[in-house]
């Protein structure tokens, strides 16, 4: 039986794990799962019957679904979703996150209640123009309020990529939040390079790992965007671009009608659904 209080998070796709660092600076333990980036397969990964961790976070692969894709999707994002789905499935965690790009698709497994919503990483005090997009599930419901901040920087640096050329290894790791010593052990510099640019900025996965741990202390209304920004009166959204976002999704679940379901229970995901989502990755 888990501890009601229980600290205990498994972080998939961990690469560097920019992400389970953020955790574990918010007073979580992390436990870092496989990774081909150390010769490892998520699908030899095995969590049935393992009822410990209190939550699932992770940040799949993302080129599928990124903007700066040369190439039209292989299908391996949409695998890697299941994957996840499915570990999620065998662990029966109270909550999970996944973290990539704005433009990954809805991800809804059955039992959990998704709240989804981007965050710069400006908005989390670093000095790059960063924007990711999180989606937390949790099965009671109870929503994140994340407290964005401003950033001190002057002027806001370029967002750090997976094959940045421009700058030295030591000014993109300052940039994620780690420090300037930072290294990774028998990788060579470009995928050293490759596996910090892959990963969220860590005062980002900070941020969010603080509102997850906080979660339910504060009592107030959110914006309906998902955002996690408190509304008073009878504002119903946040911001002009809350706003905007509300419109837009009105507009694709007019289209969509509905999230992508990865799993039924069984982490099985079908053909069919694999080919009805393609054309629907921007």
């Amino acid at each position: 039986m888990r501890p009601v209080l229980s600290r205990l998070v498994l972080s998939l796709f961990p690469g560097a794990d920019l992400l389970g660092r953020g955790f574990e600076q918010a007073g979580w333990c992390v436990v870092r799962g496989p990774d081909v980036v150390f010769g490892q397969r998520i699908e030899d990964f095995d969590a049935r019957g393992v009822t410990t961790f209190a939550g699932v976070i992770g940040g799949p692969p993302c080129q599928d679904f990124s903007r700066a894709r040369r190439r039209p999707p292989a299908g391996h994002g949409v695998r890697m979703l299941t994957e996840f789905a499915r570990v999620v499935t065998e662990a029966q965690p109270d909550w999970w996150l996944i973290e990539n790009v704005p433009g990954v698709p809805s991800v809804a497994i059955p039992g959990f209640t998704v709240q989804r919503f981007n965050l710069f990483a400006a908005d989390c005090g670093a000095a790059q123009s960063r924007n990711r997009a999180f989606q937390f599930g949790s099965r009671d419901g109870v929503p994140l309020v994340l407290r964005r901040t401003v950033s001190q920087a002057k002027k806001l640096a370029p967002c750090v990529m997976a094959r940045d050329k421009r700058r030295c290894f030591a000014d993109l790791c300052e940039l994620q939040g780690l420090a300037r010593s930072f290294t990774l052990p028998g990788l060579s510099r470009t995928a050293a390079i490759r596996a910090v640019g892959n990963g969220v900025p860590v005062p980002m996965a900070r941020c969010v790992a603080e509102a997850i741990r906080d979660r339910g202390v504060t009592d107030c209304r959110l914006c309906v965007c998902g955002c996690g920004r408190p509304v008073t009166g009878k504002q119903i959204s946040a911001t002009a671009a809350c706003r905007k976002r509300i419109e837009r999704s009105r507009q694709t679940q007019s289209r969509t009608e509905r999230a992508v379901e990865f799993g039924n229970g069984n982490g099985e995901f079908s053909q069919a659904m694999h080919a009805e989502l393609a054309p629907k990755v921007r």
